[in-house]
């Protein structure tokens, strides 16, 4: 099987979406996740966003932010035909490689309470848990 990493385009919406519902990653339509903020956000920072492909299907995707002092991995998602596969590691990397140049020489990742998959993934990717780090938002409304 070969998989290939590239950048997402705004044509990849629906399949991103189609990623993120099989898999089971809740998301946002109505907010940070309608195809117009996904569209804008490719626009601003589209070496951030990262796809895997076999044989032409996109099979996974992750999404990277960088505030300039830190670099963030975010929504990695793949489809369930296709994981324990290597490919989330893939994204991963990529995504690594593109905040590093950046200038990214910190990474953090935010996955979901009870995302126990991911979360092995990504202490054996090196990342580690802060207990002593609480994640707290303020928010226009639910839906962003």
């Amino acid at each position: 099987m070969e998989i290939k990493i590239r950048n997402l385009t705004k044509e990849d919406y629906d399949d991103m979406v189609s990623i993120w519902e099989a898999s089971g990653l809740p998301y946002k339509p109505r907010g940070r996740d309608s195809r117009e903020e996904i569209e804008r956000q490719i626009e601003e920072s589209g070496d951030l966003f990262i796809g895997a492909e076999v044989n032409g299907r996109l099979v996974g995707v992750v999404i990277g932010s960088w505030d300039g002092r830190k670099g963030w991995i975010n929504r990695i998602a793949v489809l369930p035909e296709f994981q324990r596969r290597g490919i989330a590691k893939m994204l991963v990397g990529a995504c690594e490689e593109a905040l590093r140049s950046r200038g990214a020489r910190i990474l953090a990742m935010l996955i979901e309470e009870g995302n126990e998959p991911s979360f092995r993934m990504a202490e054996r990717l090196g990342y580690k848990l802060h207990r002593d780090i609480f994640y707290l938002t303020k928010r226009d409304s639910d839906d962003v």
